[in-house]
């Protein structure tokens, strides 16, 4: 008993996280995470798995618990509910909701989660959650892609003010891991890179000259906006002919950006 809840406390500290944070994820008392760590009582065996989620421990550090399987299962709840992110967003969440039953606290499954809340209807929710994944997420792409929602979500709800601090946590880099995969793996591993950073990269640069030709519009430089607007649309058009590869997404840079499209259009006519 005592070492259990002595293990508990460690992992709790090492996750620099307090008895109510932590209790919080679970859906128990403050009180109850007391008695665990002091030793007076243990958690219900129906909570082992959930805890050791949490913290990301080996079966051997938390007794019997098998830290693959719960990410295989983690996994097949997110694909679940990415199936109507964009369709559903209220049955998406709940797929989550429901994930979170199971594994409370999991730092993939609350990172999901977000996708699926208003920021404005549901602003302090999102502020909450992202603030939480930033503090104790044990995966940097997770806290980064957290502080990059909050900074979208402060942008939405007037708070500019917020917004450069927030996005000063993520470090700047100048190459991402799906481009060293492209061009350091081989076969199946390198394709399934490059047609990920492929995108990302395309939606990235129709996103940015957007921004500069804004930014060139509202300072009176007309000639050079519409340089930029029209390369953009470029972009996008260069696409049309491309495929989907429905393994990884839903439709083509082409198909992905028409709301970007009409933007430029409505910039161009004015």
């Amino acid at each position: 008993m005592i070492k259990l809840g002595e293990k508990i406390k460690s992992l709790r500290k090492q996750k620099n996280i307090s008895q109510e944070v932590f209790a919080g994820y679970l859906g128990v008392s403050f009180q109850a995470v007391s008695k665990w760590e002091n030793g007076n009582t243990t958690p219900d065996v129906t909570m082992i798995p959930a805890i050791a989620s949490f913290f990301g421990v080996s079966t051997d550090e938390l007794f019997d618990f098998n830290l693959f399987e719960t990410e295989k299962q983690v996994e097949a709840i997110c694909l679940e509910a990415y199936k109507y992110r964009f369709t559903d967003a209220a049955k998406s969440e709940a797929v989550l909701r429901d994930g979170l039953q199971r594994f409370p606290g999991n730092d993939i499954i609350l990172n999901n989660l977000l996708y699926t809340l208003d920021y404005q209807t549901r602003a302090d929710e999102v502020i909450t959650l992202c603030k939480t994944l930033i503090e104790s997420a044990k995966d940097d792409s997770v806290k980064y892609d957290a502080c990059r929602i909050l900074a979208s979500c402060y942008k939405e709800n007037g708070h500019r003010d917020l917004i450069k601090p927030t996005l000063e946590i993520i470090p700047e880099i100048y190459f991402t891991k799906l481009e060293l995969m492209a061009s350091l793996l081989d076969g199946a591993d390198s394709y399934e890179a490059a047609q990920k950073q492929k995108n990302l990269s395309a939606e990235d640069l129709i996103d940015m000259l957007i921004v500069i030709g804004k930014h060139l519009k509202e300072n009176g430089e007309t000639e050079k906006a519409v340089s930029q607007f029209k390369i953009a649309l470029k972009v996008m058009d260069a696409f049309a002919e491309d495929f989907v590869e429905e393994k990884w997404f839903r439709d083509t840079v082409y198909g992905y950006t028409q709301e970007q499209r009409k933007e430029i259009e409505m910039l161009l006519a004015e």
